[in-house]
């Protein structure tokens, strides 16, 4: 896994690249917030949807929630970059749209737009 740091806006972001898995529970969720943290000293950070198991957007899993509130717990903003145009879920589309309206978690198609709504996020 690698971290890059941005600046945008006068905030550190971390960007994650790695074609792995990175987040399948809500520790490895903490792990790479810790990570990020101390990396690129950033407590908003940018990775693809890859990098989630895919039951976090299986709703009924719990694991979206459980995932998501540790990253809030812990005061950390994210978003999440990549197509999601594939899932039929009227209930995910909700939670993606209302997701979107808030100022913590982002479900956008890119990297740039990811960055972009990290660095204006209150």
């Amino acid at each position: 896994m690698q971290i890059e740091k941005i600046v945008e806006n006068g905030v550190n972001i971390a960007v994650i690249n790695s074609p792995d898995l990175l987040i399948n529970d809500s520790q490895s969720a903490l792990d790479l917030a810790m990570s990020a943290k101390y990396a690129a000293d950033a407590r908003r950070i940018v990775f693809a949807k890859h990098h989630l198991a895919e039951d976090f957007f299986v709703l009924s899993s719990g694991l979206a929630g459980e995932i998501l509130q540790k990253f809030i717990n812990y005061q950390i903003k994210i978003a999440i970059y990549g197509d999601y145009s594939h899932y039929t879920s009227k209930p995910l589309h909700d939670f993606i749209y209302e997701s979107n309206q808030g100022q913590n978690v982002f479900f956008v198609a890119t990297p740039e737009e990811a960055i972009a709504k990290l660095a204006q996020a209150k």
